[in-house]
């Protein structure tokens, strides 16, 4: 049975963190691009040790797309205070493979429940909003074999077209550049290519890949 095709997904653009302070607490939301759950569990342990001398390090991630897995933790805050709401900002964002832990310094003043799902809920969402998200889009990956002396040149075509350049690899019969391309687009990438090396070079499906859009 053939594997289903991947479907494009939106993340964050890269990993990183915002602090916020609301009423003398400090709300520092760490947010990374994780691939599945154990690395989601993997970057949690790692926050929770960093700051393991904070009052909650509370947490939230969403992984997949066919099996889709969702996990929260409010960490010793009011049950729903917490998790829940930084689990609802990346639903809404329609965000995966993606996990927060938003690390709170008690500043003395008491948020009340309200206060909380609040505070928890734009750590998160301004974060998303200071690190951007990006779009993963699925595409075909073909790899083009050309000599020394044209490699450099068909790269920059490449490029200069709009084409994904995935990676390139230096063998001695010449160099493999992998391409990412649309798998709409291979037939028109195929007619291309033969265009712009007068037929010297081709190209091989090697496989699946995904290229990366800011939005």
């Amino acid at each position: 049975m053939p594997e289903p095709t991947p479907r494009q997904y939106l993340t964050i653009r890269h990993d990183g963190s915002h602090e916020t302070e609301i009423k003398k607490s400090r709300f520092i939301c760490h947010l990374a691009r994780v691939a599945d759950e154990d690395e989601a569990q993997a970057f949690i342990a790692g926050i929770r040790k960093q700051y393991w001398d904070a009052r909650h390090n509370c947490t939230a991630f969403v992984v997949g797309d066919e099996h889709r897995r969702e996990r929260s933790s409010d960490d010793g805050e009011p049950g729903g205070t917490a998790g829940v709401p930084m689990l609802e900002v990346l639903r809404r964002r329609g965000l995966t493979d993606t996990v927060a832990v938003v690390t709170r310094y008690f500043g003395g003043i008491k948020l009340g429940a309200g206060g909380l799902v609040r505070a928890y809920g734009s750590a998160v969402s301004e974060a998303v909003d200071e690190i951007g998200l990006l779009e993963r889009r699925p595409v075909a990956l073909l790899a083009v074999t050309a000599g020394h002396t044209r490699a450099g040149r068909l790269e920059n075509d490449l490029r200069a077209a709009g084409y994904a350049v995935n990676g390139l690899g230096y063998e001695a019969a010449g160099v493999r550049i992998e391409v990412g391309v649309p798998e709409a687009e291979v037939p028109a990438f195929h007619a291309w290519l033969a265009e712009a090396t007068a037929g010297a070079a081709a190209a091989v499906a090697a496989g699946r890949t995904f290229v990366e859009v800011p939005v």
